[in-house]
């Protein structure tokens, strides 16, 4: 064992000490709050996206003519298919929470704001393709709901100015649904989002690592307050290791996400409606939970200005650092952005209910 262990630190010459040195960096009191650290939660659950999206990709046939059908064998007939389907679905559903929770936090306390701006845009991208997976994920399945939910997709994008008909082209591969459309979301949802998931990641953790993490003086120091002995000096520290301690901290939270997700598939194992039949409009279409908001604020407008109205909504959050920034300077209130957060989460949260009890 000693000739082999002399051999790999030969050639990995990398040891405990090296390895503490090079990941040890300090981080806020406040990232031993699991709130205050939700960007590890959608991490591992992606990982668990892709794990268990390989394995049912190895079953699944995307086309209009085998596609239901061999969900209906991952369902019912390939073994543990039914529990990798759920793992799945449960994940995907945890994980566009988790990407939202995340999003808020970074917007309540301010962590988007100088020199962090960037940053902030690229968490929205990276919130946009997450919904964008779950959406394409969704779809194919190929049934009643999942083909109508696309088809209805497709012509609120064809609303949308300058760009709305080749967002719908480039969306179904055509002018309508068609049989190279469920490969179209196949490709989108297996391969082109994950890689741009990835990327967008490395890219997040990489200004993360040049920035540091935003510092939230108040909590932290009340924190180590709380934790600090009457021997302590009144210069207690105000952060902690990264390694091992902050790692150990998300290594519990996956311990936890395991066995929600394990209980969450066996509890509420993903079910299968009938089959897609275009000739056959449902006489309800609902999406997927994440986008109850878009729906319902189509029912209350007109088209056109509810796809431009959620156009420019969207537009506002990318931008919204410098709005931010302008709408301090302009009213001089300091947290004009939490009252306006406020009711903006009112509004969704109201939205997203109305539309879940809604029977039509």
């Amino acid at each position: 064992m000693s000739r082999a262990g002399s051999w790999l630190r030969e050639r990995v010459p990398v040891d405990g000490a090296s390895l503490r040195e090079l990941t040890n960096e300090p981080v806020p009191n406040h990232l031993k709050k699991w709130w205050f650290a939700l960007g590890g939660t959608p991490a591992y659950l992606f990982v668990v996206q892709i794990a268990t999206g390989i394995l049912l990709a190895f079953y699944y046939q995307p086309s209009a003519a085998t596609a239901y059908q061999s969900v209906q064998y991952i369902t019912h007939e390939a073994a543990f298919g039914w529990y990798l389907r759920s793992l799945h679905k449960w994940a995907a559903t945890l994980m566009i929470a988790a990407v939202i929770l995340h999003q808020m936090r970074v917007y309540f306390t301010g962590a988007y704001r100088r020199p962090r701006e960037l940053n902030w845009v690229v968490g929205m991208s990276l919130l946009m393709c997450t919904l964008l997976t779950g959406f394409t994920g969704y779809s194919l399945v190929f049934e009643q709901l999942s083909y109508w939910g696309a088809t209805v997709a497709a012509n609120i994008s064809d609303a949308a100015p300058v760009v709305g008909g080749f967002a719908k082209q480039m969306l179904l591969a055509g002018d309508g649904y068609n049989d190279r459309t469920l490969s179209r979301f196949y490709i989108l949802h297996a391969a082109v989002l994950p890689t741009t998931i990835v990327l967008l990641v490395i890219v997040h953790i990489a200004f993360i690592r040049m920035h540091g993490v935003t510092e939230l003086e108040e909590i932290d120091e009340s924190a180590s307050a709380g934790n600090r002995t009457p021997e302590a000096s009144d210069g207690a520290s105000t952060h902690f290791n990264f390694f091992p301690d902050h790692l150990l901290t998300e290594l519990m939270i996956g311990l936890v996400l395991m066995t929600l997700l394990s209980a969450l598939a066996c509890i509420f194992p993903a079910t299968i409606g009938p089959q897609a039949d275009p000739l056959t409009t449902p006489e309800e279409i609902k999406p997927e939970w994440f986008f109850y908001v878009s729906f319902r604020w189509l029912k209350l407008f007109s088209l056109t200005f509810a796809v431009i109205s959620t156009g420019f909504i969207i537009g506002a959050m990318f931008l919204w650092p410098w709005i931010d920034n302008f709408l301090r300077r302009v009213t001089g209130i300091k947290e004009i952005s939490v009252y306006i957060g406020i009711v903006g989460t009112f509004l969704l949260i109201g939205l997203t209910v109305w539309e879940a009890v809604a029977t039509h």
